[in-house]
């Protein structure tokens, strides 16, 4: 076939042609048919020229069609320029295995890391697919402890890609880390030496008040005396639990990375915290109504942090909590999961405060709060412990009615509690 242009010198060459061979003949017939034959042969050439579809342009071999589908994403050359370039580990993975990683992922972990199982790497059930097989999200972002190595901290975010090709980046935390144990540090250390100065605050203060009574000068004692004395005292009281509170939330942020490994009974611990306070002569005391149950509620912690932690919200409700009025304390087995809930009828906390709650020093009327006593630290120590312990902290309140805190914790299946007690199957 030819193109247009090609057809159309072909027809002009033959007319041409024909025109000469007519003039070389002698007859007016034969001159006739030679020009309808030359005729009929150029508009042939011209209709297969005008019929012929135009030929497709060349593509190069390395050019995808435009039916051909994409290179996936982590197979495609930009995509790999790219991560080479990014300064955080990134790694791709398609059924668990690692089809691929960038430069900062295999310095980080070794070039072996590619064709291995995603799980080899990072021992964390997020970075496998088995979350997503079963339905389960995955938090935005996961905390790894000790990766790399120990005493190092990285991030881990994975997101979905098609088919079952993943894309995770690492980002390290170890000097985020290391700037908060500073600090931490810093406060436990500065809380242990002021301990010190206030014991012998405290000793001098009860004896000079002890030798303020009318036996020791002859009369009633000097009235102005006393209460400075008191005032001292109840500062210096109030700076002592300061100092105690800010050694708890020291310790319990240095542990909040490290899982617990002890199995506990939870019921016993709140029993044992409500018995204390219960005979620890405030005045709210005989306002606690327990309902714990007696059945275990088995799970790996911490004894004393728990303990620390009901403490905190029963007396926080005992605290707010309008005189002469209930402080419900609960246990509630809900399948793998247990909640302890304790409830106030007091005053109530408006919705806007609610998410501040657990900020340290944070305070919803300050007034109240100097006239109760109290650090602001309570429910700041109760949320990183709950944290540490995998637990769910949640605060209700409705205005004018009273207070809910209630925090849930995932029980063990199966926990040996001490020798004599054996095993407590949850089964």
């Amino acid at each position: 076939m030819f193109d247009r242009l090609s057809s159309l010198i072909v027809a002009l060459t033959l007319l041409a042609i024909a025109a000469i061979f007519a003039a070389l003949a002698d007859g007016e017939a034969l001159t006739i048919a030679i020009m309808a034959l030359a005729g009929i042969l150029a508009l042939a050439v011209v209709h297969s020229a005008r019929s012929a579809p135009l030929p497709a342009p060349r593509r190069d071999a390395a050019q995808p069609t435009d039916d051909a589908p994409p290179p996936p994403l982590l197979r495609h050359p930009g995509f790999l320029r790219w991560a080479d370039q990014e300064k955080e580990p990134l790694l791709g993975t398609a059924e668990d295995r690692v089809i691929f990683a960038n430069d900062a992922a295999v310095r980080l972990l070794g070039r072996h890391i590619v064709g291995t199982d995603i799980r080899m790497a990072i021992r964390h059930p997020a970075a496998a697919q088995d979350r997503a097989r079963s339905g389960e999200e995955a938090p935005e972002t996961i905390s790894l402890a000790d990766f790399p190595r120990p005493g190092q901290r990285w991030t881990m975010r994975a997101a979905a890609l098609s088919g079952s090709e993943r894309l995770i980046r690492l980002s390290d935390q170890s000097a985020i880390d290391a700037a908060d144990r500073m600090r931490s540090d810093f406060v436990a250390n500065a809380s242990h030496e002021l301990r010190t100065p206030l014991a012998a605050i405290l000793g001098y203060v009860e004896t000079l008040q002890e030798m303020d009574g009318p036996e020791m000068d002859g009369g009633d004692g000097d009235p102005t005396r006393r209460r400075f004395l008191s005032i001292i005292e109840r500062e210096a009281r109030r700076m002592q639990q300061l100092v105690i509170d800010l050694l708890s939330i020291s310790r319990v942020e240095a542990d909040r990375f490290r899982r617990p490994t002890t199995p506990v009974d939870l019921c016993a611990i709140v029993q044992a915290t409500v018995a204390q306070l219960q005979g620890s002569g405030h005045p709210r005391a005989a306002d606690i109504v327990p309902r714990l149950g007696s059945e275990a509620q088995p799970m790996i912690g911490d004894a004393a942090q728990l303990a620390q932690l009901a403490h905190n919200i029963i007396f926080n409700a005992m605290k707010y909590g309008r005189a002469g009025t209930p402080v419900t304390v609960e246990l509630h087995r809900r399948g793998g999961r247990v909640r302890l809930s304790v409830s106030d009828e007091g005053d109530g906390i408006r919705p806007e405060h609610l998410p501040r709650l657990t900020e340290r020093f944070y305070r919803v009327d300050e007034a109240r709060s100097r006239s109760v006593g109290g650090t602001g630290l309570g429910l700041a120590i109760v949320k990183h412990i709950s944290e540490r312990h995998q637990g769910e902290l949640t605060i209700e309140s409705e205005v004018g009615k009273g207070t809910r805190v209630s925090v849930t914790f995932p029980l063990a299946d199966r926990v040996p509690l001490d020798a004599d007690q054996g095993m407590i199957d949850m089964e």
